[in-house]
């Protein structure tokens, strides 16, 4: 064991009173700007993770949410609150038997115990929080269903032709190539707000997506039933459209 385990970071154990996500700078530039010069038209860059995180329903959701879901985040910050009063005393054995005895058998056992109840604390917190990581993913999704056309409406009015991602951009001359605000206003007018509890029953899209793929595996997988080999030695019967002839 190279380090002292710290109480205080409750090594690992997530922590579940922080219902606000930071919110990416809308004006961040795409890429270091250097000396002003001519614009090339057509062309601009977009930072779409920005654009989503300032858009007005993603802000509105995110202050909602505290609210809505308080009663959750309660639940997990008291959870976590006990999780840590039962670590703290053991780490704290921890760190006294390694500095009195580095070689102390025991150290292992200890270390164990602690990892076991880290992790099963970490998978508790995230069951009491999934009615709030399901709620952020059904806001992200009702926004970026919405981004596409956004964009596209963007770059019509703007007469952009190509939109380019900051990390494909290594320096710009000006601010012109910015369509960020552009975009975000686009986005704000066709979904000025977004729903904040999923229905009951819903999955992330990438949920969706993979049970999708996972009932349609076994019936792709399925072979073809075989074609009726004839029977060896005698001649299949034909068949014919019209009449056939008596026999005598």
């Amino acid at each position: 064991m190279a380090t002292l385990l710290k109480p205080a970071l409750l090594a690992g154990i997530v922590l579940a009173a922080a219902p606000f996500a930071a919110t990416p700078a809308l004006a961040q530039a795409a890429a270091p700007t250097v000396s002003s010069g001519p614009v090339v038209p057509g062309l601009a860059v977009a930072n779409l993770d920005a654009i989503v995180g300032n858009s007005n329903a993603f802000r509105t959701a995110q202050q909602q949410r505290a609210t809505t879901y308080k009663a959750t985040y309660d639940q997990a910050e008291a959870r976590r609150a006990a999780i840590q009063a039962q670590l703290t005393p053991l780490i704290n054995r921890f760190n006294a038997d390694r500095q009195a005895n580095p070689n102390n058998p025991a150290l292992q056992g200890e270390a164990a115990q602690i990892q076991q109840i880290q992790e099963s604390g970490n998978q508790e917190l995230q069951r009491i929080l999934q009615p709030v990581a399901l709620s952020e993913a059904y806001v992200q999704e009702q926004i970026t269903d919405r981004l596409n056309p956004a964009i596209q409406s963007a770059m019509t009015k703007q007469r952009v032709s190509l939109l380019l991602s900051p990390q494909a951009v290594l320096a710009l001359n000006n601010n012109a190539y910015n369509l960020n605000q552009a975009i975000l206003n686009e986005l704000n007018v066709t979904l000025p707000s977004a729903q904040l509890v999923p229905p009951a029953g819903w999955e992330p899209r990438e949920v969706r997506e993979a049970r999708a793929q996972q009932g349609a595996a076994p019936a792709a997988a399925a072979p073809a039933a075989p074609a009726a080999a004839p029977t060896r030695g005698r001649t299949p019967p034909r068949t014919s459209a019209g009449p056939q002839p008596e026999g005598r």
